[in-house]
């Protein structure tokens, strides 16, 4: 029984990192998103 404790706990442990992990990535998604709404940063010198 201490065995499926101790993977269920690991398992609890792996899920909330991905979720950490997951929501980082979605945030750095999202300011990049607004960081391309002004449109000065679109002007391209050739």
């Amino acid at each position: 029984m201490e065995f499926f404790e101790a993977s269920i706990e690991l398992l609890q442990t792996l899920v909330v990192a991905l979720g950490a992990g997951l929501g980082v990535w979605g945030l750095v998604n999202l300011l990049e998103g607004y960081g391309s709404d002004n449109a000065a940063s679109n002007v391209h010198c050739t």
